[in-house]
């Protein structure tokens, strides 16, 4: 009882300590170091947590248009060619390589596998591209394919959780929400980062993907839809019209300003900034969504179908939301989890359907920007959380399906516009696709180097949570300088 007693003591202390310290309570003191990094404020008037900010140096890219094929795409069967792979088909796999891995569902000794996929070279760089990516062959000059990626998870959550948060675990911010907290916004009638999904699947790690971690949540990214409501709940209810709407904003602005005025908390300008972008939003977000703007031509060029949702859709929107100052973009799409356990996930027919609803976009995307003096200033990253083994999928070794099993030892991504390099490749994998032989590339190295071509250095980008300075990268990541323009 009496160590009860001292333990209530002691949060009366603390609690009688953060109420009467006034003006330098922890909690001013947290959100004035938050805000100014961000720009000047009075405690009246709460600066805008997304209002635009400078970066640490002259960006190459001013915006981020992701695009991840959630699930992992077969990387051997579209990007990185392995002739003595293909010779090599069918053989048991050497003991030296299986010697000390593990893989998601294979186990025992299986059998290696070439690409049944038909390789030529693209562009003046001499891309190899497999013929189930038609249309990225037209682009090759715009592409700098990285074949020698990899990663420390096997597993798609953890995977795609490292990838964009920088950890395996949840809790941590994600890229957008690093970008958008670092830069801010072009433009105030939007989000800073807008989430776009297709094929009906959230992705695996779910919307810690795109989530703010211990950032203020005015950085999460927003999800839009391309098809009912862009954005749920912001249309205004029955009974309620814009001028109700403005008049109940403006009084719950007076409250939480006086509440940020008395206790300091950061969410509390979060909280202010959401619900005025919410507002303008109502107005913006319905018109930028609006694909039955553009041409004719245009639409054709993408697959877009007005009304529709669908991945060649998003990548239309992902041009619209840039071109009106969004700075990051993240489009997710499901199905590219090619085991082989089914007709869709088999690495001839279902990779070639596959492709024909996502590389015409891709591909119209990169045209399309190009074409509006945009791709310079735009950066573009395509890849998935991890690659594909050289070998059968252990379930489905003795069926007449292909496919293959979980690998995060080497990958392959590509990226271009903003900075980049094009119509190249870096790294190498060895002749049979197991390890990265030159030139590595960590997920935390490709961080690095998204957030040096936005103007950030990587390590000095941070935010302190818990008594320590957290940043996207962890203590990790070198940037990719020899793929840089």
């Amino acid at each position: 009882m009496h160590e009860l007693h001292i333990d209530r003591l002691r949060g009366i202390t603390r609690r009688i300590f953060l109420r009467q310290a006034g003006g330098f309570s922890l909690g001013a003191l947290a959100l004035g170091n938050l805000l100014k990094a961000h720009g000047s404020v009075s405690a009246e008037h709460p600066v805008n947590p997304l209002s635009p900010k400078r970066p640490h140096f002259a960006p190459k890219a001013k915006h981020v248009i992701y695009l991840h094929m959630s699930g992992a795409p077969p990387h051997l069967d579209i990007f990185d060619y392995k002739p003595e792979l293909v010779k090599r088909d069918g053989q048991p796999c050497p003991d030296e390589i299986l010697k000390g891995r593990r893989f998601a569902f294979t186990s025992g000794v299986p059998k290696l596998m070439g690409t049944p996929r038909t390789f030529t070279q693209h562009g003046q760089g001499g891309i190899w591209m497999s013929d189930a990516v038609p249309n990225f062959h037209r682009v090759a000059d715009e592409l700098c394919v990285i074949r020698s990626m990899t990663t420390d998870q096997f597993n798609h959550a953890p995977a795609e959780l490292l990838l964009y948060t920088g950890s395996p675990r949840q809790g941590r911010p994600s890229m957008g929400s690093w970008v958008t907290y670092g830069l801010g916004t072009e433009n105030e009638n939007l989000p800073g980062f807008v989430v776009l999904i297709s094929s009906g699947v959230q992705p695996s790690a779910g919307q810690s993907g795109w989530g703010s971690g211990f950032l203020p949540s005015v950085f999460q990214g927003v999800q839009c839809r391309s098809k009912g409501d862009p954005v749920l709940y912001v249309s205004d209810p029955p009974g309620i019209d814009r001028s109700l709407r403005r008049q109940t904003l403006d009084t719950l602005r007076e409250l939480n300003e006086i509440q940020s005025k008395e206790l300091g908390h950061p969410e509390t300008a979060t909280r202010i900034a959401q619900y005025e972008l919410a507002y303008r939003m109502q107005v913006s977000v319905p018109e930028v969504m609006d694909i039955g703007r553009e041409a004719p031509a245009t639409l054709d060029a993408y697959g877009a179908q007005p009304g529709e949702a669908s991945f060649a859709n998003n990548c239309l929107l992902a041009r619209r939301l840039v071109e009106q100052g969004v700075r990051y973009v993240q489009l997710f799409d499901w199905g590219w989890d090619f085991h082989g356990t089914g007709e869709n996930e088999d690495i001839r027919g279902g990779l070639t359907r596959k492709f024909q609803k996502t590389d015409k976009p891709v591909a119209a995307l990169i045209e399309d920007l190009k074409q509006r003096g945009l791709l310079d200033e735009t950066l573009i990253v395509w890849g998935g959380e991890f690659g594909r083994t050289p070998f059968r999928e252990g379930r489905t070794a003795g069926g007449k399906l292909l496919g293959r099993d979980h690998y995060p030892d080497c990958f392959s991504i590509f990226m271009a516009g903003g900075g980049i390099k094009g119509g190249m490749t870096y790294g190498e994998t060895d002749e049979l696709g197991f390890s990265v032989a030159t030139d590595k590339v960590h997920v935390h190295d490709l961080q690095a180097t998204l957030m040096h071509l936005i103007g950030f250095d990587h390590e000095r980008l941070t935010y302190r949570f818990q008594g320590r300075d957290y940043r996207l990268t962890d203590v990790h990541g070198e940037v990719v300088k020899k793929i840089l323009a």
